[in-house]
């Protein structure tokens, strides 16, 4: 397919760089967001999120007029959708915001495009997208399928995407990426469309399996962590600093510990998992305790600032980060977040200083909370009376200890030993 044009629904954290890299190995890209206000700053090269290199390089596409954003859907010859895949209440993938961005593609087709679903889902989900849109256009047919009507034909693929955030901008580039077609013909014309920007390895699979690929690197993670997190939970019991004991260990050639930390967040390897266990219950055992264990680790950091507040009635506290990972403004799935809040809400006493330099406001469940504030960190550690770190941005790491003397120090994070 000689120069497709794009078109990529959603622009978030994965979509918007992405759009940005096609569009600077030039192809011609239409970025489509329902946040109008966003489609108008993007419009004018500013970036809507925390990612380093990004805007230069958004500034860049926009200038050569490779990339543009709108909120309406457009005709292209290949459409890559990367839009939220949360999970209901029983852990099962909500598929509402895929399926939806299927129908506002479905009258644009001609016949001839290839859709690839970028979004981490759960496995069979581009087959469901695939057939939802062939329900809305019964004149089309998959790539495949019986065809003795001659109708013209369309392609699916599933390609996930498996950047650091932080790091989009070059791990776009340099890392592996599988490409998941459903048909041969599919992974050929979405490995074209890859390899105009990717110098990793192109990875040839099913879409299925490319689904789970996604899903299983991501839950391998959080296995390994949940083995440090539960290690740091027997450590305290019994008086052993973890970080000593996990960094010993280590020493052995073929042990690698990961760190603990107070809880799992994100939108990949907190959600990830449960897609796993959902679509196969009862062999999924052991990624399931896993995720129990992580994300029962929050209400154990929550118990150790209540005793700390139990030793100091009417303390501040000062909790540092919010954000689910270091030197980002994402706060999806942040166990840092859901501590911060959940400590205000039981505390309503309590003055909680909420420190994370990578925003500007608060965002809406703690905003609504009157005993929380956003503070800036040197403030936050002098009025502060229990100091609760939270996450290691960089931001945090040269603190001096003469502003933590005489505080109770809750590090989760191993910073400050």
């Amino acid at each position: 397919m000689p120069s497709p044009t794009i078109a990529f629904v959603g622009l978030g954290y994965i979509g918007l760089p992405t759009a940005v890299v096609l569009a600077n190995h030039g192809l011609k890209v239409t970025g489509i967001d329902i946040n109008a206000v966003n489609v108008e700053r993007i419009n004018r090269g500013e970036v809507t999120i925390v990612e380093p290199g990004l805007e230069e390089q958004l500034q860049k596409a926009i200038h050569s007029g490779n990339l543009k954003a709108t909120t309406e859907m457009v005709h292209a010859d290949v459409y890559i959708l990367a839009v939220p895949t949360p999970f209901k209440d029983n852990y099962e993938g909500d598929l509402s915001y895929i399926m939806a961005a299927a129908e506002s593609i479905a009258p644009q087709l001609l016949g001839g495009e290839l859709v690839i679903l970028e979004s981490t889902s759960p496995p069979k989900t581009t087959e469901k997208m695939a057939a939802h849109i062939l329900a809305l256009r019964p004149d089309l047919v998959a790539d495949g399928a019986e065809n003795p009507e001659s109708k013209p034909v369309l392609y699916f693929a599933h390609c996930p995407e498996r950047i650091l955030p932080g790091y989009a901008m070059e791990e776009l580039i340099t890392n592996d990426r599988i490409i998941g077609g459903q048909t041969p013909r599919a992974t050929e014309i979405a490995t074209e469309v890859y390899g105009s920007f990717c110098t990793g390895e192109l990875l040839p699979t099913d879409d299925v399996t490319a689904e789970m690929a996604k899903l299983t690197e991501n839950s391998f993670r959080d296995v390994n962590i949940a083995f440090a997190n539960e290690l740091s939970l027997i450590a305290a019991n019994l008086g052993v600093d973890v970080w000593e004991l996990i960094e010993l260990a280590n020493h052995h050639p073929r042990v690698n510990i990961l760190q603990p930390g107070p809880g799992v967040g994100g939108h990949c390897i907190a959600v990830d998992p449960w897609f796993i266990v959902a679509a196969d219950r009862q062999n999924s055992q052991l990624i399931r305790t896993a995720r129990e264990v992580n994300d029962r680790k929050p209400n154990w950091v929550i118990q150790q600032v209540k005793d700390a507040l139990a030793q100091q009635p009417g303390a501040n506290i000062a909790a540092l980060g919010l954000a689910f990972k270091p030197n980002i403004d994402d706060l999806r799935e942040s166990p840092a977040l859901d501590i911060t809040a959940q400590l205000a809400t039981d505390l309503p006493q309590t003055r909680v200083l909420a420190v994370e330099p990578h925003i500007s406001a608060l965002p809406p469940r703690l905003a609504d909370l009157p005993n929380v504030q956003l503070t800036d960190r040197d403030a936050a550690l002098d009025q502060a009376d229990i100091v609760l770190l939270l996450v290691d941005h960089d931001a945090f790491k040269d603190v001096a200890a003469t502003a933590l003397t005489g505080k109770q120090v809750i590090d989760t994070k191993g910073l400050w030993r």
